[in-house]
């Protein structure tokens, strides 16, 4: 399996090296040159295996240049329910007549990127290690990917995590998990900004190609396409939760602002899983669903982000927006540039409402999307926990909002969840006017020491930081 860039760069590479890379030379991202297909052999194959044993059929498809023995023995090492909780990795419980709740967040910092990010972990370490080599690695995180990176690398042999978070923006909660560790190869770095500044220094310095390579620099974000291809992997296993047989479609309604959890659904719809409809929930800070609804998409500038109760999906620059637009151009790499590195950088913004392909959005890859407010999180956080006693968190509020508004009869809506509601506790107290629950683990995380630097928007400064703790 060859994969390619968005932005047309001729060089085509395997999965490890890419696994280390993070953005192509050209700024692009990474795709495979085909979405291997699925058919109803191996969906009923697949159906019933555990969730590691799923995850390694599923990747096998994408990944063959790492033998099948050792990325079998990856995948039983990250998902076990002794890091996840359960047996079932990502159970499935049903709220009401045809909705569903899949549980995502059980892992090490209660988040959904767990799911990715302690397999990535595992990954980083197997391929350094076979390379005699060392990682960098430079991340932004609007709250839980930054805990989630850091719970899954500290300690790794030949890993090094730079993490860049908007100062101030995230929960006492996440900044608690993030600045309390104190591993010698975490390093926590506080951005005077809110995250798409974060996301803008990530992408500057990967694509300084001098400095990536003098300093090994990777990355975690889910611009890196091995997290990515790691979330395709609790869509098969929702659909197969939800479904008695493989003729059955499924919907799926994904909280996204950075647009790479859902896109992952988009990866598993594009292999043949029966998808029916992806719907894509926003909070006030709604690029997506603008885009959706409208076909313009129109990146905000920082203080038109707005800094709401949902703070993960406080974005206002899709990064993986990029992948699914690829597709839906037809993988036209001159047309995305054009949009991209001409449009976006000139005018902040482009318009496909005229085009032709905006109507496939809907039509061919089945997305739908919708805009949940705090008082809408407030509304679902408290009849949620009144009909079901069932407490969700903020951003898994604005999924199940959304997802109403889409429910088909006969096809069952699955909701994704996001994280555990402790990690938004106030939000929590002002709808039902106690706190969540803690597990044991974290009692006391706000009051511990924290390691974290603080530094101005600007990539310069963030080089030199990373330069002088690697020299």
């Amino acid at each position: 399996m060859n994969y390619l860039s968005t932005r047309g760069h001729p060089d085509r590479k395997r999965f490890c090296d890419i696994l280390l890379e993070g953005l192509a030379p050209d700024g692009g991202l990474y795709l495979p040159e085909r979405y291997p297909q699925v058919d109803a052999d191996m969906l009923a194959r697949w159906r019933g295996l555990p969730y590691a044993e799923l995850a390694f059929e599923i990747l096998s498809l994408y990944v063959d240049d790492i033998p099948p023995a050792d990325l079998r023995a990856l995948c039983a090492k990250t998902y076990t329910a002794e890091v996840f909780g359960t047996d079932e990795i990502v159970p499935l419980r049903e709220l009401e007549d045809g909705v569903y709740l899949e549980a995502l967040s059980n892992g090490p910092t209660l988040a959904f990127k767990d799911m990715a990010m302690q397999l990535l972990g595992n990954l980083f370490e197997y391929e350094l290690t076979r390379r005699g080599a060392e990682l960098n690695i430079l991340g932004a995180t609007s709250g839980d990917t930054g805990s989630a990176a850091e719970y899954a690398m500290r300690g790794k042999k030949g890993v090094r995590v730079f993490m860049t978070s908007p100062d101030g923006r995230m929960s006492p909660f996440q900044q608690a998990q993030m600045f309390s560790l104190q591993d010698e190869n975490i390093h926590n770095i506080a951005i005077a900004g809110v995250f798409d500044d974060c996301q803008d220094i990530v992408k500057a310095v990967s694509n300084d190609l001098a400095f990536k390579r003098k300093y090994r620099i990777g990355t975690v974000n889910s611009i890196n396409w091995a997290r990515l291809l790691a979330q395709v992997v609790y869509y098969f296993a929702g659909y197969f939760q939800a479904t008695a047989s493989n003729d059955k479609q499924v919907s799926f309604a994904v909280p996204s602002g950075n647009f790479g959890n859902v896109c992952a659904g988009h990866v598993a719809r594009m292999m043949g899983l029966p998808i029916r409809t992806l719907v894509v929930a926003t909070n006030e800070n709604d690029v997506l669903d603008e885009f959706f609804r409208t076909g313009v998409y129109r990146v905000r500038a920082a203080a038109d982000t707005h800094e709401t109760s949902s703070p993960s999906m406080d974005i206002s620059k899709a990064s993986n927006f990029e992948r699914f637009v690829f597709d839906l151009l037809g993988r036209d790499a001159d047309k995305l540039r054009s949009l991209f590195e001409g449009q976006i950088a000139e005018t902040g913004r482009f318009d496909l409402s005229v085009d032709p392909a905006f109507a496939d959005a809907a039509g061919r890859f089945g997305f739908r999307s919708g805009r949940s407010t705090h008082a809408d999180r407030l509304a679902t956080i408290r009849d949620t926990d009144k009909r079901f006693a069932v407490l969700v968190d903020t951003h898994t509020a604005d999924g199940l909002k959304v997802a109403r508004e889409y429910v088909e009869a006969g096809v069952p809506m699955v909701v994704l969840e996001t994280a555990l509601p402790i990690k938004f506790a106030a939000t929590i107290v002002e709808a039902l006017g106690h706190e969540p629950d803690r597990p044991a683990r974290f009692e006391g995380i706000e009051k511990l020491p924290k390691r974290v630097v603080k530094l101005p928007s600007d990539a310069q400064a963030v080089k030199a930081y990373i330069a002088e703790n690697c020299d």
